[in-house]
């Protein structure tokens, strides 16, 4: 089993030093899921939700939360993403909203913590904004589907 990297040989957490790491371009993409009430998922696809732009709003909270990553995980790196890509898409026959973050630098570490902060805040953004009508939604499925670059090079989860 591979050493965890965030200890140090106390066991103390500890911020991993990627100073000698060679600078690759790396991608990340993840996914989440929302699941409500059809009516719930109707309301927000016609834009009549009391808080405004419900997925709109969304996309821009999935935006800033990969900006602010560093800031949220206590081990995390700041890094200067050159792209951020936040894709939703309704599934009325499921009553769900797919939520997928698409996340590129070019860095000495990954950058999937950032897609999977943009799709996490995304998806509570979209739980904010429609609670009042459906306190039963579920926030489900948030995983990393794609990471390339670096070291470990590519991983692609399985469907």
């Amino acid at each position: 089993m591979p050493n965890l990297t965030h200890l140090n040989k106390r066991g103390d957490a500890n911020m991993v030093d990627v100073g000698d790491k060679a600078s690759t371009h790396r991608i990340a993409i993840a996914e989440g899921f929302v699941r409500m009430l059809p009516d719930t998922l109707k309301m927000i696809l016609s834009g009549n939700a009391k808080k405004g732009d419900v997925l709109g709003t969304a996309r821009l909270a999935g935006i800033m939360a990969a900006k602010k990553t560093h800031e949220l995980i206590p081990l995390c790196h700041q890094l200067l993403i050159t792209k951020i890509d936040i894709t939703i898409e309704p599934d009325e026959k499921n009553s769900t909203i797919r939520i997928s973050a698409l996340v590129r630098v070019n860095g000495q570490t990954g950058v999937e913590m950032e897609a999977l902060t943009a799709v996490s805040i995304a998806c509570l953004t979209i739980y904010d904004m429609a609670k009042a009508v459906d306190r039963g939604m579920q926030i489900e499925g948030i995983r990393v589907l794609e990471k390339s670059g670096g070291k470990s090079g590519l991983y692609k989860a399985e469907e």
